[in-house]
Order: structure tokens, then sequence, then C-alpha cells
């Protein structure tokens, strides 16, 4: 049986001497694998628009498996947000003999195919931040709707903070119809926001394309009229990006609270200089760290059974089955909580945050002054 949150030569240690335990409630995939001997790994991420995979999940997810497992091998692919390449990378890496798919997939309900195809070959599959339709072995992402709902109260916050009441009106702009998280962000957001404010304009955005979003926020504010958005809920910071471009370019100087996630780098700096109200922090570290270990219980044929830190739960794919679970609780993070969340973490530097352009800002002054 394989626990979390444990050190890496106590991992090495548990999972070579089958953590004191039989087999016994494996999954019915995988098992042949050993730790000491090594095997290969195919990690499968989504998408590159989004800066967080490149920079923060592919790095962080291969020096756990390093830590984990010192003689696995990593398999990496990026799907550029097309289905049908994903497909390809996938058919591959089973063609080259992985032992176990970590996948984030571009499409949940089309990736069903990858899981079915590789648990036809005894290969068990890992669902990252995305939970893929087909039976996957376990998931590990974010309280996904949670995310939403914290999103939705900074809004009313700043609102309120604005002096606006149930008068406000604000656009949404949500997140790609084929991601799964997107729909749970979208009804977190919903529960908080309806009825305490209006939702003047509302778009689902392809592939969460920045331009995409300045696109429909240009059309928000061709229909509702720019002195008229009190706010706008952003799923993430990429598409803040666009909507910020958007309201400049309509010529609003004193832009309305906006929302993001993932706490980019670029997200952060909009909170220094006042042009986003609010980012989620997500920390991806742990949430590969768990995928590292999940992939390894289950290409070893070990039970991964959470940790001290991430509990298991089950969570209910599209065909109904219950999936074993680990729901990392998201962090909303205003400009007053940078300095506590995403600069005490590692995630980001005060020098990478306070470049040049941001170090006459009042927060980057208040570092300095400490």
């Amino acid at each position: 049986m394989f626990r979390a949150a444990v050190g890496a030569a106590a991992a090495l240690s548990l999972l070579a001497t089958g953590c004191g335990a039989t087999t016994t409630g494996a999954s019915d995939e995988g098992g042949t694998a050993s730790v000491e001997e090594g095997f290969k790994v195919g990690l499968l991420l989504p998408e590159t628009k989004t800066a967080r995979y490149e920079e923060f999940d592919k790095p962080y997810f291969q020096e756990s498996l390093k830590e984990i497992c010192e003689k696995c091998e990593l398999l990496y692919q990026n799907a550029d947000q097309e289905t049908s390449k994903q497909q390809s990378q996938a058919e591959a890496m089973l063609t080259s003999g992985v032992d176990v798919l970590v996948l984030d997939a571009v499409d949940a309900e089309s990736a069903s195919g990858i899981v079915k195809n590789a648990k036809s070959q005894g290969v068990p599959v890992v669902a990252y931040d995305r939970l893929a339709q087909g039976g996957v072995d376990y998931y590990v992402s974010f309280d996904n709707r949670r995310v939403g709902e914290v999103q939705g109260q900074s809004l009313l916050q700043a609102l309120d903070e604005e002096g606006s009441g149930k008068d406000a009106k604000i656009v949404m702009i949500n997140g790609s119809p084929t991601d799964p998280n997107a729909a749970l962000f979208k009804k977190g957001a919903h529960d908080v926001l309806d009825g305490q404010v209006e939702v003047a304009a509302e778009y689902d955005t392809p592939e969460w394309n920045p331009d995409e979003a300045q696109t429909e926020m240009e059309q928000a504010i061709t229909s509702v009229g720019a002195d008229e958005i009190d706010g706008v809920y952003v799923a993430n910071d990429g598409m803040a990006a666009g909507v910020v471009a958007a309201l400049k370019s309509a010529g609003v100087d004193d832009l309305p609270p906006i929302t993001g996630q993932d706490a980019e780098i670029a997200g952060i700096q909009r909170l220094v200089s006042g042009e986003q109200y609010m980012t989620v922090y997500k920390a991806i570290r742990p949430e590969a760290r768990v995928a590292a270990e999940m992939a390894v219980a289950a290409a070893t044929g070990e039970k991964y059974e959470g940790g001290d830190d991430y509990g298991l739960t089950k969570v209910e794919d599209g065909d109904g089955k219950e999936i074993e679970s680990v729901l990392i609780e998201p962090v909303p993070v205003t400009v007053d909580e940078i300095e506590d969340t995403v600069v005490s973490d590692g995630f980001y530097t005060v020098d990478e945050i306070c470049t040049q352009r941001f170090a006459d800002s009042d927060f980057c002054k208040s570092i300095d002054e400490q």
C-alpha cells in the first residue's frame, strides 16, 4: 500500500518491499513494474497557451518522479490543444512500452479512447488536473468547483469595496467548453454570483484562448457599454490579459475588478499594477507530487492510499464510476496575499515580480522598505 507525503528514500523502500503488505486490492492494470529496476512513465499535457504546464507541471512532475523512482524514464508530450495530436501521442507512448500514463486531457470525453486503449493493454491511467473519461485508475486535481466559488466571492468583495450592490453588472468570460474543469469553475462562480449581481453578458471561450477572450470582451463592451460594466469574472489569467487589453482599447482607464486563475507571473504583476483584482493560486508542486506517487503505485500494483496532507476522496466520472481522487484546496490571492503565498512558497521571487516596470508599485516599494 502506497502512502503519499513520504521522503524519497522511504518511498523507494516502501515500494521495493511492498510497504510491508501484500498487493491485495491493487489495481487490475499494471503491477509488473519495479521501482528497483525502473520503468517508463508517460506524461501527456494538453496545451502551451497556459504558462503553467511547461513552466511548472512538467518539471515538478519530473522532479517528483525522479525522487520516488530514480531509474524511471519519463516520456513527455504536449498536445498543443489538439485532441487528435494527443491521441497520436498516447498511441506512440503505448507502442514504446510505457507502464503507466499520466493524462491531462485536451478533451475529457474524447480522451476516453486513450484511457480504454491503455487499459486494454494493461496500462493504468492517472488523470491529472482534468478528469478524463473512460474509467481512469486515479485522479488528482484541485477542488475545481471551489475555484469558481472563491473567484466569485472575491469579485463580490471587490464590488462591495467599490460600493456596488445588486445593481452591479458583470461580464463572465468562462473557460473552454471542452474542459470539464471549466464547467466546474463556471458552476461554482454562478453559485456565488447568481442573485447578487446581474450577468449582463457571458461567454465560453474556445481553447482558453486569450485572443478569443479579448474578442468576447469587445463584444460585451459593445452590447453592455464600457461604463456599465462593474466587474468581470474571468476564468484564468491568460484570458484576463485579453480582457484588460479590450477594456484599455475601449478607453477604460479605471478598470473594473477582474478575476483570474493560475497565478501566472503576468497575472501577479497585474495584481501589483492594479489591472487585475485577484487570481487563484493552485499549488502545482504538490499536485505533481501526488500524480507521480499515484503513477508509481499504479505501475507497481500497489494501492495508493493518500497521505497526511492530502487524503483520498471519490469523484464520479461521466460514466458514473467513482474514481479514487485527491482534490487540493485552491487559494485566492489579491495583492495583499502575494508575499504570503506565491513568494513564501518559492513560486516566484520578488525580483521576478518587481521588474523595472513595476518597481514604483505600492507592493514593490513596500517590499523594498522591509
